[in-house]
Parts: structure tokens; C-alpha cells; sequence
């Protein structure tokens, strides 16, 4: 086939679920390097995309769009000036497959039922059935209608310079003598956090083994709470991160050693800039979801405290059921990195 003069990807959200279509849009470019290549995206999640070679034009809208008449009407003026000769729905949503419709391109591929939820289906002229198991493969899986059968594509994540310099004055201030172990506790579901107790056993245990220091990441009040008890719990050794955006994490992930988080956005950015982390996996498989290539390890607890799918958000013994002696056996041959940079 031709190649496509411009092309939509729709992902609107959330953090780690954009990040994991970032392979696509690098895919795209990578197969048709004169074509525009634009992204749907809500809140926040477009400061991730910002500055990335692979995407030409970012829609940004804000959370709540779909509510509004006036910003439906003016995404639909904006994607109908864009021209597009495919969209790709890569969240199979109701309010995506809104979107993939309003762009009125006569191609518009999307995963199918069951993949594809609320709908979202039947906007598609292209409904496509993956068999790969990890999610940012399943979205690659969406190029075959146009020609892109490979899979060995990474993030080719940006650099942000000024967010640079913020994280090495922040590292400076802090006084670490080397680059430390991060640990984010956080995660977007109660089932997906490990007790904060354990991270703080976890942090204490290597300073006084091993001299190696933890700064404790966070993001919004409640995050902040629980990663102060990390610290003061820990003792020495173990910092408080300051307040960081989305592009400062990002470049923080690369001065670190190792990135130890559940199955949240900010363990997905990590690997997506390169830094070798340990996920800790409960309610959601990590052969699906997790951190994406192969300098990472995943520590999932025994199958028979593994929830049900319809659990997934409620369960709270399958990440109970990971200790710390596991997280630190994983974490220790890796201590003789300096940097992700």
C-alpha cells in the first residue's frame, strides 16, 4: 500500500497505558518517515509525548472533554484539518472510538471485542485480534492493516533539558554520594501497593548492608504521606524526594540505579528511559503489564493468592504475599551500577 500522509494515534490515558503505545507512533515513524504522525491525548499524559521525534502534532484535551459540546466540536475541526489517511485507537474506549470517529479518515483500526470495551468496535474499519501476551506488543499488533508486521521497536524517549538541570541541582542538594535506588510506593490502585512498611524494612536494610541510599518519589498529597512514614520509618539513608512533574521523573529515572515500584505510570516511564527496574507485580499479570524489555525483573506472589480478574481493583493479599527478602535478593546483583545516564 501507499504510504499514509498523516496518521492519528488515540490515547488518551492514563500514564502508563500512553507510554505503552509509545512503540507504535515509533513503529510508524520509523516505517514512513515522511508521514505526519499526530496523538489524541488528555491531561497530563501529553507531557510525556512532548518533544518525541516520533510524533509531529499532539491534540491535547483536557479531562471531562467528552462532556463538553464546544470541545467535541473543536477536536472534530481540528482532526477533520488534519486530514488523516488512518487512525488507531489504541484505547478502545467509548470516548476513543468518539474520537477515531470525529478524525473522519477511512481507515480506522482498533483491537476487537474483547479488547475493545463500551463499544468502541464498531468505529472501527479494522478490528484486529492480537495473540501477543504484553500490551505494547498487542498495540504493534494494530500496524499489520498497514504493512508493519516487526516488533523490535523501542520508546526513543526524549530528553527534557530543563527538567535536566532541575534533577541535577535537586541530586545536588540532596548530597547523595552516589546515584540512589528510587522507590515509588504510589500506584493508581490500592491493590497495586506494596505496604509501606515493607519498602521502608526494604530501604533500611540496604543502607546498613550495603551503604546504598533511596530517594522515596511521590506524586500528589496523599503519594506524599505515605512516602514521609517511608523515610522516617527507613531512617538514614533513605531521602524525600521533592515535587516533580512528569518530565522531572522522567530524567530523575535516568540518574538512578534501579527503579523499584508496583505496576503504576511512573515504573513504566522508568523503563521507557532506559533505567532497569524491578516492578512488583499483584492483581495484573506482569507478562501483560510489565515494565517493557529486558534489563527488568518482575516479582509476582505465588499463583494461588493471584485474584481473580474481576478482583483485580480490590484485591489486597496478592502484593501482601511479596516480601521484602525477595525484593532485596532481586535488587542486590544490581548494585554495582552508577547511573542510568
Amino acid at each position: 500500500m501507499n504510504a499514509p500522509r498523516s496518521i492519528v494515534i488515540v490515547k488518551l490515558s492514563a500514564i502508563g497505558d500512553v507510554i505503552h503505545g509509545i512503540p507504535t507512533a515509533v513503529a510508524l515513524k520509523q516505517s514512513f518517515p515522511d508521514s505526519t504522525i499526530s496523538w489524541v491525548v488528555e491531561g497530563r499524559s501529553a507531557d510525556i509525548l512532548a518533544g518525541h521525534n516520533a510524533i509531529d502534532h499532539l491534540f491535547r484535551l483536557p479531562r471531562g472533554w467528552l462532556k463538553s459540546f464546544q470541545q467535541v466540536l473543536q477536536l472534530r475541526q481540528q482532526l477533520r484539518k488534519f486530514q488523516a489517511d488512518a487512525v488507531l485507537d489504541l484505547q478502545g474506549l467509548f470516548k476513543s472510538g468518539v474520537a477515531t470517529l470525529l478524525a473522519g479518515s477511512r481507515l480506522r483500526i482498533g483491537h476487537a471485542k474483547p479488547e475493545s470495551r463500551e463499544g468502541a468496535w464498531i468505529t472501527y474499519t479494522d478490528p484486529i485480534v492480537s495473540t501477543s501476551q504484553h500490551v505494547v506488543e498487542r498495540n504493534l499488533d494494530l500496524l499489520r492493516p498497514l504493512g508493519i508486521e516487526k516488533k523490535a521497536f523501542g520508546f526513543n524517549m526524549p530528553t527534557w533539558p530543563v527538567s535536566q538541570r532541575r534533577i541535577e541541582k535537586c541530586l545536588s542538594q540532596l548530597q547523595f554520594q552516589a546515584p540512589p535506588i528510587v522507590i515509588n510506593p504510589g500506584a493508581g490502585w490500592t491493590s497495586k501497593q506494596w505496604p509501606p512498611d515493607r519498602f521502608a524494612t526494604f530501604a533500611k536494610a540496604l543502607w546498613q548492608k550495603h551503604r546504598v541510599e533511596s530517594l522515596v518519589v511521590w506524586g500528589g498529597p496523599a503519594e506524599e504521606k505515605i512516602a514521609k512514614v517511608i523515610v522516617k520509618k527507613a531512617g538514614s539513608g533513605t531521602k524525600l524526594a521533592p515535587a516533580t512533574t512528569l518530565q522531572d521523573l522522567g530524567e530523575l529515572c535516568r540518574k538512578a540505579r534501579l527503579f523499584i515500584s508496583g505496576d503504576t505510570g511512573p515504573l513504566h516511564l522508568a523503563a521507557a528511559v532506559g533505567t532497569p527496574c524491578v516492578g512488583l507485580f499483584g492483581p495484573v499479570p506482569a507478562v501483560r503489564n510489565g515494565p517493557y524489555g529486558n534489563t527488568h525483573i518482575v516479582i509476582e506472589p505465588p499463583s494461588a493468592v493471584r485474584p481473580h480478574w474481576k478482583d483485580r481493583k480490590t484485591d489486597t493479599e496478592s502484593m501482601a504475599a511479596i516480601t521484602v527478602e525477595q525484593v532485596l535478593a532481586a535488587v542486590e546483583p544490581g548494585l554495582g551500577r552508577t547511573s542510568a545516564a
